[in-house]
């Protein structure tokens, strides 16, 4: 059997009645249609090759020739008719689609947007600032010098003479001509320095800022690293003021942590001392009833947090105040050392090598 007898006899009648009702059945379902899928559907089930027009299309040649002209044009208005019914219906369903979707993905430009990851200050750098806050809620005020300092400033000012180790280029790292008599300050006691030539007494001042010294860079040390020192001048300052003051903020910093003060020396001070804190890992397996050495602080039950003691007449004179008459004291500790016994970091090169997950991490616990 030819294609052209298959078609005929797949076809239905081809008369005007039967037509116009597969153009009212495809008109009823276009119109029906809610969606793009469905209006997809109508068009395979009433426009597509299998379907009673596209059929009836294939048939008009099997026709008798007087009947062929006058049925193609019947199934060709039909045609036209339901493909102009389904673009009009596309156009507007294809449009309510897109209004919906963009109620639903509506959003308000008025909201603040995150458009770069977020970030977190640097613990070192929270640390400090809560450092100085414990202080100017005491009255106290921060000061602040230069990094790029003279070395009478950081060493004759502060009683460590000519021979004194500190000074070696070994430890100490000088600016380009040695003549110049500049270095990369080694602590921020210059800074006492300068507050006390500079500012009216009393004097209560605490300093925090960055520092240099020629150390390797390993897990404990690093070359670039942060200190807080403090200082107070006044009339009838003691060694109990210091102890009071650096029991304050043991415990602002690490909670309910007991302090102790053991002799020591530095130029600065006399007499010197260094400040230990409670270890904190021995305090907790004592009350946990843990038994065994503790790799912190070797079983001693105390661990180094930084030194202090009354300030030196020496110094006092050096900046023009009468040691007969004032007398005060000194503190420091480093930062970062404060920042690892505070959140248990091991490894000061983590705090240097910009990883923003490690800021992330500590900074809750810094703050």
């Amino acid at each position: 059997m030819s294609d052209r007898e298959t078609a005929a006899t797949a076809a239905p009648a081809l008369d005007e009645a039967t037509i116009e009702r597969w153009v009212e059945e495809a008109l009823a379902a276009v119109a029906a249609a809610e969606s793009t899928a469905q209006l997809k559907r109508v068009r395979a089930q009433h426009v597509a090759e299998k379907s009673p027009l596209a059929l009836a299309n294939r048939s008009i040649g099997g026709l008798e020739a007087s009947r062929r002209k006058a049925v193609g044009a019947l199934v060709g208005q039909a045609k036209a008719r339901v493909n102009r019914a389904l673009a009009e219906r596309e156009t507007a369903v294809a449009a309510a689609e897109l209004a919906t979707q963009l109620v639903a993905e509506r959003v308000d430009v008025t909201l603040p947007v995150g458009s770069t990851p977020v970030g977190a200050p640097h613990p070192i750098t929270a640390l400090m600032d809560d450092l100085g806050d414990v202080f100017l809620a005491m009255g106290w005020e921060i000061a602040e010098g230069p990094e790029v300092e003279a070395e009478w400033m950081n060493f004759d000012a502060l009683n460590i003479g000519p021979h004194h180790p500190a000074r070696a280029t070994s430890d100490t790292l000088f600016v380009e001509p040695l003549s110049s008599h500049l270095v990369l300050r080694t602590h921020t006691s210059p800074v006492q320095i300068r507050s006390m030539l500079s500012r009216p007494l009393p004097i209560y001042i605490v300093c925090p800022g960055t520092t240099y010294r020629a150390d390797e860079f390993d897990a404990t040390h690093v070359p670039v690293f942060h200190q807080i020192e403090g200082l107070v001048v006044d009339r009838g300052i003691t060694l109990g003021h210091l102890k009071g003051t650096l029991d304050h903020l043991a415990q602002v910093m690490f909670g309910d942590v007991r302090t102790r003060i053991r002799p020591s020396y530095f130029p600065l001070t006399e007499p010197s001392a260094e400040i230990d804190l409670e270890c904190f890992v021995c305090r907790d397996r004592r009350r946990s009833g843990a038994e065994g050495e503790c790799r912190t602080c070797h079983s001693e039950g105390w661990i180094e947090w930084g030194g202090c003691g009354v300030v030196n007449p020496r110094v006092l004179a050096a900046c023009g105040i009468d040691p007969e008459e004032y007398s005060g004291f000194a503190f420091g500790m480093g930062v970062e050392r404060t920042l690892m016994f505070r959140n248990g970091a091991a490894d000061m090169r983590d705090m240097v090598e910009g990883d923003v997950r490690f800021s992330q991490a500590l900074v809750g616990g810094a703050r």
